[in-house]
């Protein structure tokens, strides 16, 4: 039996007739840049949110670096995040000149520690980013908290976590801007690149709105440095008509966690991802820990030769890549983080997967496990 990582193409055609629809829609209107489906997405995605404000983009990465500019982030300035997340998260903060300054992991959750945050503010420190990571909630009161007590602007990254809870309040309502990514094999995915910046900060919202467009509030005339990071009909075409689809989506991939967990539960040597009471999670990813770097390896290789799909979700933590070298971080400098990059495989999931699929991964983990 063969397991994908994912599967695009049936996601696809479990909605071609609609999506077909809707892209037609705009080829007819001929409304490719921003219009009437960008606007209708950005409608209904403020609502499933439950913020006042969605303003689209065109990728994740701008929506995180938008977010920034909109909050005054500048050179010489510091913000607070994670090195466990993909590197979009620090680029965001390098593009406005401004300083990452990381906080190592929870080891339970993989997301940002909270009770390591504060000892980390300077005077220089401007915002915190917490990163919503494989659709599981950070601990967002203690840092809201923390981001109040010194006056910081909060900004989450919800770049894989769609439609998760946090006390049931969804992720990106909670902090000052919530930044999400429409790349393709996300919960909600475009058909090629797209980004969303939430808020409900009147203010913000109107920078972000122009920002994206040039700083143009009118054709040829520029209030600031502008950026074209527009989002394209077609993106907002797609998106709009799979936001319809994504509660669904996201309950199938609870449904084949709950079959991952039931299957792996018990066996010595690994340890399942934990959830939080805090947290309803939408398993962007599934996370298996291994107790060494080796041990994962081999379970990769393992699977890969049963023809079963998986992934790595980061090897190399941000504060140890070569563009980062300049702020001097050595191995070790956060050790949960660098264990997770180590030690966890990502399995398949997908809202279209199998039980048959998802019961054979289980058994060619359990064979492994049974004969390390």
């Amino acid at each position: 039996m063969k397991v994908p990582f994912l599967d695009l193409k049936i996601n696809y055609l479990s909605i071609k007739d609609e999506m077909d629809s809707a892209i037609s829609e705009v080829l007819n209107r001929t409304a490719f840049a921003l219009g009437f489906a960008v606007e209708d997405f950005e409608k209904r995605f403020a609502e499933y949110i439950g913020v006042k404000h969605a303003v689209a983009c065109n990728s994740g990465t701008s929506a995180l670096h938008l977010a920034l500019l909109a909050a005054g982030v500048k050179a010489g300035d510091e913000v607070i995040t994670t090195p466990h997340t993909f590197v979009a998260t620090t680029w965001a903060i390098s593009y406005v000149g401004a300083k990452p300054i990381f906080v190592d992991i929870d080891p339970m959750t993989y997301t940002i520690n909270p009770a390591e945050i504060e000892r980390k503010i300077t005077p220089r420190t401007k915002a915190i980013i917490p990163v919503h990571l494989y659709g599981q909630t950070a601990d967002i009161d203690p840092i809201l908290e923390i981001a109040k007590k010194h006056k910081l602007i909060l900004i989450e990254d919800a770049a894989q976590s769609h439609g998760a809870l946090y006390n049931g309040n969804p992720c990106g309502s909670m902090g000052d801007l919530g930044c999400f990514s429409f790349y393709p094999g996300k919960n909600l995915g475009a058909f090629g690149e797209g980004g969303m910046v939430t808020t409900n900060n009147d203010e913000f919202a109107e920078k972000i709105r122009l920002l994206r467009n040039h700083s143009q509030p009118q054709k040829y005339i520029h209030t600031a440095i502008g950026y074209n990071y527009r989002m394209d009909g077609i993106q907002g075409a797609v998106l709009g008509v799979k936001l319809r689809h994504l509660e669904d989506w996201n309950n199938l991939r609870r449904k084949a966690a709950g079959k991952y967990t039931e299957g792996l539960k018990g066996i010595e040597g690994l340890t399942l991802p934990f959830v939080p009471a805090y947290s309803q999670p939408v398993w962007h990813l599934y996370e298996l820990m291994l107790p060494n770097k080796e041990l994962r390896d081999s379970l990769m290789d393992y699977l890969q030769n049963a023809d079963i799909s998986s992934g790595l979700h980061y090897p190399i933590p941000v504060h140890l890549q070569e563009a980062y070298s300049d702020l001097e971080h050595k191995k070790g400098d956060f050790p949960e983080t660098e264990k997770a990059a180590d030690c966890l495989i990502s399995l398949p999931i997908f809202p279209e997967i199998t039980d048959e699929q998802i019961y054979y991964v289980v058994e060619k983990i359990k064979e492994f496990m049974a004969n390390r």
